[in-house]
């Protein structure tokens, strides 16, 4: 992993929703995205944190699609614990997300959320729009242009209200690219610019003896 091999600590929770675990757990997320899955993502970090080998003021998250949302999430809810982040393609309002995603994305939202009118107290409560004015991490987007599953639209709204607010916030768009990243020049360029955002925002820590 390029950020390990850099000398960073990096744990991958499986939060709650993830497969592999029973259906109960598959489904505990239903109507409480960001809720129950994110305690898991700020409880991973405590488990880091209680080692004694993470710093509590250098850490980082990331994460792509739903792992996009996640950091999203965790930076406007629990804004406190992160120093900076990368969004990759990540879900800033479910409810144009069941709008403007393809057909089955679309059907997908609503099996997890409800009907977007009956049900638009979950839509608001569940989608990192509500919170994103808190976050106070310096936050990296990385978007696909062409990504019909998370549209361009979600990242938009992202940076424009990041900017807005006077926030460190960046973004970078790859062109003919859908969800996923399809071209090895883009994995790379997205991993480079992933571990420099990081380099400039949780910077190592100077080696004894130096200067």
């Amino acid at each position: 992993m390029a950020l390990a091999s850099r000398g960073y600590i990096c744990i991958g929770p499986n939060v709650r929703g993830s497969s592999g675990y029973g259906m109960a757990f598959q489904k505990a997320n239903i109507k409480d995205l960001g809720g129950g899955d994110l305690q898991d993502e700020v409880y991973a970090t405590k488990f880091l944190l209680a080692t004694g080998y993470v710093d509590p003021r250098k850490i980082g998250i990331t994460g792509g699609s739903y792992g996009g949302y996640m950091t999203l999430m965790a930076i406007g809810k629990v804004p406190d614990l992160w120093a900076a982040a990368v969004d990759r393609y990540g879900v800033i309002n479910w409810k144009t997300m069941a709008t403007n995603a393809e057909p089955f994305l679309q059907q997908y939202v609503k099996a997890l959320l409800g009907d977007p009118e009956k049900d638009q107290e979950i839509y608001e409560n569940t989608s990192p729009l509500k919170y994103i004015r808190n976050e106070k991490a310096p936050l990296l987007v990385l978007q696909k242009e062409n990504d019909m599953r998370v549209p361009k639209e979600e990242s938009d709204q992202v940076v424009s209200i990041l900017k807005q607010e006077g926030r460190t916030v960046d973004v970078h768009y790859y062109p003919q690219e859908g969800h996923g990243f399809a071209k090895r020049e883009n994995q790379i360029d997205a991993l480079k610019r992933t571990v420099d955002w990081f380099e400039k925002y949780l910077p190592a820590a100077p080696s004894p003896g130096s200067q």
